[in-house]
């Protein structure tokens, strides 16, 4: 009875966990693609002028005259203002990732492939980059540059270079240590080619994970700065900005704050749901155990 129990259970167990992982894939999957569908409609067209002021709609509540989610303290309707704030979140996450990854991988493979001393000095320096918390250096690049949208990718894809080469360079020094890559040596392949070459499509399932973490993490930076007055500035309308609009209102009407919340924990939801869910369908060793 005793030895029969763990292999009865254990095929239970991992179909378990195989429709978990398979539910948090189609589920971040689904929100991600939904908020990228919704910040490309705002492109083309929007309920409502985001950027208009009407005093005569000031605080309308939920459905009033045709604003879906009401209007805030500037008569703007709110709905409109979300789609074209996800249009503002996925542009400042896609280029602060992208320089994340630009200069981080290439930082990575170099100290990876070169070893010895050059590897401590590059990743010791990482490491003071890294010992500041991304907000913060996030706030102290773009309060030494000006405030504003451009700034605020820029400083957000720098503060997380760091993670993106320590994540390159653990993964990458496994790769190096390979027969095929000796074998590439022996050739006279240099160094770089071997990394563009052999290592990178090898670590790209861990680099793609790490992107889609790092994209929700953006997400949160922008909100944060803009909340601090210092992100995307007005008239373009940013949901870390409503929040800051909508606190001298939480009494009179919490709808303000509520909606651009919802908006930033969903799409954050997603994202990090669609790295776990990469992470397990990408991650060979998930399909040996399964084997």
């Amino acid at each position: 009875m005793t030895g029969r129990a763990p292999s009865a259970e254990t095929p239970r167990t991992e179909r378990r966990r195989s429709r978990w992982r398979r539910l948090n894939l189609g589920l971040g999957l689904g929100i991600v693609l939904t908020v990228i569908v919704v910040a490309l409609i705002s492109f083309v067209w929007t309920p409502f002028d985001p950027e208009h002021i009407d005093a005569s709609k000031r605080l309308l509540g939920v459905g009033e005259q045709g604003h879906l989610l009401g209007t805030d303290q500037f008569g703007r309707d709110l709905f409109s203002g979300i789609m074209v704030g996800a249009r503002t979140a996925l542009f400042v996450g896609i280029l602060a990732v992208g320089i994340a990854v630009m200069i981080g991988i290439p930082i990575g493979g170099f100290a990876a492939a070169r070893r010895g001393w050059v590897e401590d000095v590059v990743m010791r320096a990482s490491d003071v980059v890294y010992a500041f918390p991304p907000v913060l250096l996030a706030i102290l690049l773009v309060a030494a540059v000006s405030p504003g949208t451009g700034s605020a990718m820029v400083a957000i894809g720098i503060a997380y270079v760091p993670i993106v080469a320590r994540v390159t360079r653990g993964a990458a020094l496994s790769v190096f240590q390979l027969d095929f890559v000796s074998a590439a040596r022996s050739y006279g392949r240099g160094n770089a080619y071997i990394f563009v070459r052999h290592v990178l499509p090898n670590i790209a399932s861990v680099l793609i994970v790490q992107m889609t973490i790092l994209f929700a993490l953006a997400i949160l930076a922008e909100a944060a700065l803009s909340f601090l007055g210092i992100g995307t500035q007005p008239p373009t309308p940013s949901w870390g900005r409503s929040l800051r609009d909508a606190q001298t209102f939480l009494q009179l009407s919490p709808r303000l704050a509520i909606w651009p919340g919802v908006a930033i924990a969903v799409t954050v939801l997603g994202f990090n749901l669609l790295g776990d869910g990469l992470r397990d369908a990408l991650d060979p060793r998930l399909e040996v155990r399964r084997t």
